[in-house]
């Protein structure tokens, strides 16, 4: 698959990218997405919900009253969940979420992602580049220049260039990731997703079979 180069004013170079098919246009495997995308969001989750059980309340220990006779209901203490200020009954402890998934499975998931993007038009291959001084008032020109000012959009390089880092950190709808640290839920996620030139050839080695 053959897609033009853009440099970062917009307009089109005469350089053409030959895409790996193998990689941008296979067929998506919805339920490697899934998974992909349930692992990445439950390895947020700090999981540090927590609650008092019996063994944790504090409290006297002490039997209410006896066992029969009172024609009321057993009671072992006042730490009884059936009391206001009682502990929990299996109650939210910390915990893990994550998961493992198969380094398979995730390629096919990041691959299948991508050649979602490449199959809905929302791919843009620009030229290698970087900025001579940090400012946020270029990375906002670049996303003018090609019409995606106010819509997600995810930038892609083969290595960090900290002055492009640093131009686009204080913009809410915009990321810069390594195309080693590339993953299904951020492409997903973004609305534009813009490869640069050297990060293609990055990406296709890792997601090599």
């Amino acid at each position: 698959m053959e897609l033009a180069i853009y440099n970062i004013k917009g307009k089109e170079t005469p350089k053409k990218v030959n895409l790996d098919d193998l990689v941008f246009a296979i067929e998506p495997n919805d339920h490697a997405i899934y998974l992909d995308v349930k692992q990445f969001l439950a390895n947020q989750r700090q999981g540090t919900h927590s609650s008092k059980e019996k063994s944790t309340i504090s409290g006297s220990t002490k039997k209410l009253h006896k066992q029969k006779g009172t024609g009321g209901s057993r009671k072992g203490s006042i730490k009884s969940p059936l009391f206001r200020g009682g502990a929990r009954v299996f109650g939210p402890q910390p915990r893990d979420y994550g998961f493992k998934l198969n380094k398979k499975l995730k390629k096919l998931a990041r691959k299948s992602a991508l050649s979602y993007k490449v199959k809905d038009n929302n791919l843009t291959i620009l030229e290698d580049f970087n900025f001579e001084n940090p400012k946020t008032k270029n990375f906002s020109e670049l996303l003018k220049n090609f019409q995606f000012t106010g819509k997600k959009t995810l930038l892609v390089m083969s290595k960090t260039e900290e002055n492009v880092v640093l131009s686009a950190r204080n913009l809410k709808r915009v990321k810069v990731v390594n195309a080693a640290d590339l993953n299904t839920y951020e492409i997903l996620d973004a609305t534009q997703l813009i490869l640069t030139e050297s990060s293609i050839k990055e990406i296709e080695k890792i997601h090599q079979n």
